[in-house]
């Protein structure tokens, strides 16, 4: 008996110690797996209510670390756990009486194991789904660590390259201290820096689409990330517009102080006058005193005022050859020569001649015309004044409408009409410039050169008495020298244009008043008895010894007897024997024509054209019957009559009163009807130009549909524009 108990007794101690042993294992398992139920719900729960990561390198590397520490321990307590089940197995019995107090040994181990077996799976299931999310969390994070790592770098270099830029910025000198011939350095150095701050543009653009990226991954950069971005975008803002900043200044500088500016061109005009110069480069002039704007320089304005006294004159090629005479000399043009104006023109690479010119571009070749000017003659030459008026005089011209470009055509051609040359050169020029390569030209050609012609005497308004604005006529005129060819060769241009054809008529006049300015003829003028006559010389060829100056002859005053329709010589130069022998043979064999012979056979001093209504400009029945009538007024004037009248019918006041108010009555009554006479073949031609214009158009809307509306440019700047007044139309 003694030796059962002792035998139980033994086997309780060794159970006991079996169960405190399992106890104490138990236990040890017990807290771990505790731990680490507790640190992954805690850690689910992070998850699953998961901040966005801080944008900081240093955090997000704590962060992976923490991650990654924690999984060793995790897998040896499980394995501990898995290794004690292994030991322990238990099975799924009855679930104990409630009721009863004591629980065997048995039942105490396989609670123990089942309590350790459930945290294991609560453990092991935790850690399972903690894992799958901490993979995601982990690619996310080594993602936003690269991005974190890749937006540091690039922020570091750009905060360098900031750095050096802005030490650049720092060196730049005040633009008042620069030297104006070293703004073209300055300007190009200016832009050279920006083009290599593109890399840097690029870089800006890289750490700001990173730092967007990392947003849409709900990842947002630290405060101090955030300031350092900030401030690399604040100071890229500010480099950036103090290099435009800088390159405007620069090239403003350049524009109004520079060797192409026109900033020397304000000193063409006094108080209170100032130059203005509108968006499209073209200048304007205010006057502060009168709070009013022109186009028309005011030197120009006192230009166009004196001419108005040479409408006096009676013949309109005459007085568009005299306007312009004051016009050259006022440009100092008269002292240009045409090789010299080539020269520049071939320096400035004025090809092709159809290409346009801005402002600039006239202004650089004018300047570089005077200077010439002033380097060949050795004369002093106000180079701001001449260039300026030039330019208005040019404009005025060529581009009315002030658009702010021309033709290089046009400017050449408005420079070689005002030059200095022989007309002939003049005219081989203005030939050359719209003939091909084998020297001919053709109808579309030549019809450019003559419109590009005529606007010189339209813009004095005396393009009707040459034609009107219509060149067809003077087209066809000139190529019935070319024996019916499509082109027409430079000498048979010349031929036609030595000729003295109707619309180019007033340029070889041009030539013959600045021949014609210095000589003296050793004559008394009939009229006025002036002695010796100066300019030209008017000699009868109806009557011996009868010269007349060229006042009384342009302005048509007359002694009596002596008529304008009579055959008249003109000189330019002193006459020579030979001149003076050829006129009086002529005059003798005029003595025995009578006044019809000299009606029918009216001399002219140009080649007249035929309009394309030349015949609505046949002679009617009533204008024959009407310088019928005239010729018998003459008569009348003229009879013996009137020669041996009383004496004192002569000598009565009322009657020499009532004389010399017909005579200017008869002298307004024809200027009238001349006058008449050009304006309604004026618009003759306008009438003509509209059928056309009208043909046209039906064309191009039955073919095309289609149509474009011009701009007219005006100036923005001024609110009064007070544009000159031209020169009346026409004094004949």
């Amino acid at each position: 008996m003694n030796l059962c108990w002792n035998e139980i007794k033994k086997k309780s101690h060794s159970l006991r110690a079996r169960l405190e042993a399992f106890s104490d294992h138990s236990g040890k398992l017990q807290v771990p797996l505790q731990e680490i139920i507790d640190w992954l719900g805690q850690k689910d729960e992070e998850l699953s209510a998961q901040l966005p990561l801080r944008g900081d390198v240093l955090l997000v590397q704590q962060e992976k670390e923490t991650h990654a520490s924690r999984g060793p321990y995790i897998y040896s307590v499980l394995e501990s756990a898995q290794a004690f089940l292994s030991q322990h197995p238990f099975e799924e019995l009855e679930e104990p009486n409630s009721e009863s107090k004591d629980v065997s040994p048995r039942h105490r181990i396989q609670n123990i194991s089942r309590f350790v077996w459930k945290q294991a799976n609560v453990a092991s299931e935790l850690w399972e789904k903690l894992t799958a999310r901490c993979v995601d969390q982990h690619r996310h994070i080594e993602r936003t660590l690269e991005q974190l790592l890749e937006i540091k770098g690039a922020m570091e270099e750009l905060s360098t390259a900031l750095d050096q830029a802005e030490s650049v910025r720092e060196t730049w000198e005040p633009i008042g201290d620069l030297f104006i011939d070293s703004l073209p350095e300055h300007i190009q150095s200016t832009k050279l820096f920006k083009e290599e701050l593109s890399p840097m543009k690029d870089g800006v653009k890289v750490v700001n689409d990173l730092a967007h990226q990392l947003a849409i991954s709900d990842v947002h950069l630290s405060m101090e990330n955030s300031r350092t971005l900030e401030q690399i975008n604040t100071r890229w803002k500010q480099l950036q517009a103090s290099i435009n900043e800088r390159l405007k200044q620069l090239q403003d500088a350049h524009r109004d102080f520079g060797p192409g500016s026109q900033h020397f061109l304000s000193s063409s005009v006094q108080v209170p006058w100032e130059r203005a110069i509108s968006p499209n480069k073209v200048p304007y002039y205010i006057n502060h005193q009168a709070q009013t704007t022109c186009w028309d320089h005011p030197k120009m304005t006192e230009l166009y005022q004196t001419l108005a006294d040479l409408n006096n004159i009676k013949f309109s090629a005459y007085r568009t050859a005299m306007k312009l005479r004051r016009v050259q000399k006022a440009l100092r043009l008269d002292m240009v020569t045409l090789a010299t104006a080539l020269e520049i023109f071939n320096e400035h690479d004025l090809q092709p001649s159809d290409r346009a010119m801005d402002v600039v571009e006239v202004i650089h070749c004018l300047t570089s015309l005077y200077e010439r000017l002033e380097e060949e003659r050795g004369i002093l030459v106000n180079v701001p004044l001449c260039v300026d008026m030039s330019l208005n005089w040019l404009l005025n011209v060529f581009d009315s409408g002030r658009s702010g470009k021309m033709r290089a055509l046009s400017f050449k051609t408005g420079i070689a009409c005002l030059c200095g040359t022989e007309v002939k050169e003049k005219f081989q020029y203005l030939f050359s410039q719209v003939a091909n390569a084998g020297g001919l030209c053709d109808q579309r050609h030549l019809g450019v050169l003559l419109h590009e012609a005529i606007q010189v005497p339209r813009q004095l308004g005396e393009v009707a008495a040459f034609g009107g604005s219509n060149v067809e006529p003077s087209i066809r005129s000139c190529f019935r020298f070319s024996h019916g060819k499509p082109a027409i060769e430079a000498a048979q241009f010349l031929e036609w244009a030595n000729l003295e054809p109707q619309s180019m008529v007033w340029l070889a006049v041009l030539h013959r008043v600045t021949m014609a300015e210095q000589v003296k003829h050793q004559t008394k003028c009939s009229v006025c008895r002036q002695c010796p006559i100066k300019g030209f010389r008017y000699r009868s060829l109806k009557q011996f010894n009868v010269d007349i100056c060229q006042t009384c002859f342009l302005t048509g005053r007359a002694s009596k007897g002596n008529k304008l329709h009579y055959p008249i010589m003109e000189y330019y130069t002193p006459t020579t024997s030979s001149e003076n022998m050829r006129d009086f043979a002529t005059t003798l064999k005029n003595k025995f024509r009578s006044k019809q012979y000299f009606s029918k056979h009216p001399q002219r001093g140009y080649l007249p054209v035929q309009s394309v209504l030349e015949a609505d400009f046949s002679e009617t029945i009533l204008q024959g019957e009407l310088r019928r009538l005239k010729w018998q007024h003459d008569e009348a004037v003229e009879s013996p009559t009137l020669a041996t009248s009383s004496p004192e019918s002569v000598q009565d006041p009322r009657n020499e009163e009532l004389l010399a108010e017909a005579r200017i009555l008869r002298q307004h009554k024809s200027r009238l009807e001349t006058r008449m006479q050009i304006l309604e073949d004026h618009n003759k031609q306008l009438e003509s130009q509209l059928h056309r214009l009208r043909e046209l158009l039906l064309q191009v809307q039955s073919g095309a549909r289609s149509g474009a509306v011009l701009p007219c440019a005006t100036p923005e700047h001024p609110h009064l524009l007070t544009p000159p007044p031209l020169p009346s139309l026409l004094q004949v």
